[in-house]
């Protein structure tokens, strides 16, 4: 294998590696205003069709028909500082791009004690795009990512107090990233920019218990597997020069998303106000090794990334004062990336969120519900990154939410 043609393969399976992790960073819990607008604090109460989400047992409580269909608009905002390596701190930002996951659920109950439903929603998703010229380009231009997940999922009443829930989700996912190929020290007409579109597919199950210890306290837990996603596509390069032998044509690869569990605790602290607490479990401990098959050669090659288990801590609440409701939120969200594996694909750090919302019902069948949700991250000055990456430098990103649902009870 000549020396160009392993340049090509190494600067192929970064790029794969890099758009793969964009689905760990972009984790989405934001699927339904009601929970959003609380923090996601909902484990416990799970009262609306989001509850397949947050904790399919909350189902079984649900007693009337329902549609609940909604979408929350993302504006994400990150801004670089470096590279350290080039001895400079440079501004450089990312164009502002809006983001708008959607979310939709059908409840029905089929017997006294059994509830069915159905539920889609984007649990992965967004994108970054930096200058096409910038000093990163050859880690990140413009990535695009979107998952879709189904799920049915069904409940069952156990006895007046506790409920049980299962779902199985078909998980689809596509991803498109543009980036530049670095080619220094060989002269090429022109630069070389790379543009990979994979897409893949793969089945998760989810679990969970909701327990009414007393009319004003609840408890409930929820799990959600990992999802092994089979992935292929096709790698492209414009130009595409011949004497550089880049690796273009299919590509292959599995890529395990996390198992998630919520445990929740909600209380009525007085008639028209209810309280709830909830931790979040994140297994991204599954991302530890990508590996990639090509088809040109049938050679394997892998990369280490080393994430870490982690968690979110949600607070949130709701004031009733019929036809209106307000609800707020706090939520701490603890990156699993390690300053050695970041890079500007990712710009992840630690989270702090804020979110305030308002229901309101216009009539005994049909409700809205609005919020927002403004999300810090924690500014993050990274140093020795991995040798792949070499990017050393300071980000400071942040993201403003919207959120919006509409639900008709029959």
């Amino acid at each position: 294998m000549t020396r160009i043609r392993q340049l090509g393969e190494i600067l192929l399976l970064t790029l794969l590696v890099a758009s793969v992790a964009l689905a760990g960073g972009f984790q989405l819990n934001e699927h339904g205003a009601n929970a959003m607008s609380q923090a996601g604090a909902f484990a416990a109460r799970a009262n609306d069709g989001s509850a397949m989400y947050f904790n399919p047992a909350g189902l079984g409580f649900q007693t009337t028909p329902s549609i609940m269909l909604g979408a929350t608009g993302i504006v994400f905002n990150s801004t670089f500082y470096g590279p350290l390596q080039a001895n400079t701190n440079q501004k450089y930002e990312q164009a502002k791009q809006l983001f708008t996951p959607v979310n939709g659920y059908v409840v029905y109950p089929v017997f006294d004690r059994m509830t069915v439903g159905v539920s889609v929603n984007n649990q992965y998703g967004l994108g970054t795009e930096w200058p096409s010229a910038w000093p990163g380009r050859f880690l990140a231009v413009k990535t695009d990512l979107a998952t879709w997940f189904i799920t049915p999922t069904v409940a069952y009443r156990i006895w007046d107090q506790l409920s049980v829930g299962v779902g199985v989700a078909y998980v689809a996912g596509t991803v498109k990233l543009t980036r530049g190929v670095d080619t220094r020290g060989i002269q090429t007409p022109a630069p070389v920019s790379s543009t990979l579109d994979m897409s893949g597919h793969a089945m998760a199950f989810s679990g969970g218990l909701l327990f009414k210890v007393t009319p004003d306290l609840s408890l409930g837990v929820s799990y959600r597997s990992k999802a092994k996603v089979d992935a292929s596509g096709t790698a492209t390069f414009s130009p595409d020069y011949t004497a550089l032998g880049l690796p273009q044509g299919d590509v292959t690869a599995s890529i395990t998303l996390p198992a998630t569990g919520f445990a929740g605790i909600a209380y009525r602290l007085m008639k028209n106000l209810e309280l709830e607490a909830d931790y979040q479990y994140i297994g991204w401990s599954s991302y530890k090794t990508l590996a990639f098959t090509f088809a040109a050669n049938n050679s394997v090659v892998s990369s280490a990334k080393n994430y870490s288990d982690t968690y979110i801590l949600r607070i949130g609440g709701e004031y009733t004062m019929a036809p209106w409701h307000f609800r707020a939120g706090y939520l701490y969200d603890h990156s699993p990336v390690s300053d050695t594996y970041s890079e500007p694909m990712l710009p992840d750090a630690n989270r702090n969120g804020l979110n305030v919302g308002l229901g309101y019902d216009i009539t005994n069948h049909w409700n809205v519900s609005v919020a927002y949700f403004f999300l810090k991250f924690s500014d993050r000055t990274v140093q020795n990154t991995a040798p792949e990456i070499s990017f050393d430098g300071t980000y400071h990103t942040y993201a403003n939410l919207f959120g919006a649902d509409i639900e008709f009870k029959f």
